[in-house]
């Protein structure tokens, strides 16, 4: 399995198939739009630095956007409510975590994630092995509550992402706090893109921080 990093919150998982979560334009918040085309995207909600379906559908891409159990050729795809908020959606609206398997691998993306997951929805995730995690605070959780919340989920890698990088026009803060309560012993530094098997997985939680 391959994943890149696209920049905020979209990635591109690849396998056998070419999956992307939360695409942006890249103009519309000041950095490089993403360069792919993809055969299933899945939108956590509907604002503007998370649906920009257009910039990676294809002719036949599949896009999904609400909660429920959901099926893609061999993929298990299950959307979980939650909010951009920590007052049930009021202020900034719903929010879908997408729990996805694939190739016997289980990836957690988290959207724009507002809130500490409640013990219902942390057993509904179980123990990812890949969650991607918003850090940058204002819109979403910022990096206290997102070390919280991995060291209560426990996934195997946690990826950081929606925090402020170069040109980015989005008033959210940096990387550094979050890596203050990781500490290097468990940050690892992979690039923009990174492959890998299950097995290659740690069996402790480590942090993947990737490039643009």
């Amino acid at each position: 399995m391959i994943i890149r990093w696209h920049g905020h919150a979209c990635f591109e998982v690849r396998n056998k198939i070419v999956l992307v979560f939360d695409p942006h334009d890249g103009k519309s918040i000041g950095i490089k739009p993403p360069s792919v085309k993809a055969d299933l995207v899945l939108v956590s909600h509907d604002h503007f630095d998370h649906n920009a379906v257009r910039a990676v559908k294809g002719l036949t891409t599949k896009v999904i956007s609400t909660v429920g159990k959901h099926r893609f050729d061999d993929i298990e795809i299950e959307g979980i409510l939650t909010y951009h908020d920590e007052d049930m959606g009021r202020r900034r609206g719903k929010n879908t975590v997408f729990k996805v398997k694939m190739e016997g691998i289980t990836l957690c993306h988290l959207g724009d994630l507002g809130h500490m997951l409640n013990d219902e929805q942390t057993a509904t995730l179980g123990r990812p092995d890949i969650m991607f995690i918003p850090v940058g605070g204002t819109f979403t959780i910022d990096a206290s509550t997102a070390w919280e919340l991995i060291k209560k989920v426990k996934p195997r890698v946690a990826i950081p992402m929606h925090y402020r990088v170069g040109g980015l026009s989005l008033s959210i803060a940096p990387l550094t706090p979050f890596l203050e309560f990781v500490g290097e012993k468990n940050t690892v530094h992979v690039g923009n893109e990174v492959e890998f098997t299950k097995e290659d997985l740690p069996t402790e939680t480590e942090v993947w921080v990737f490039s643009l």
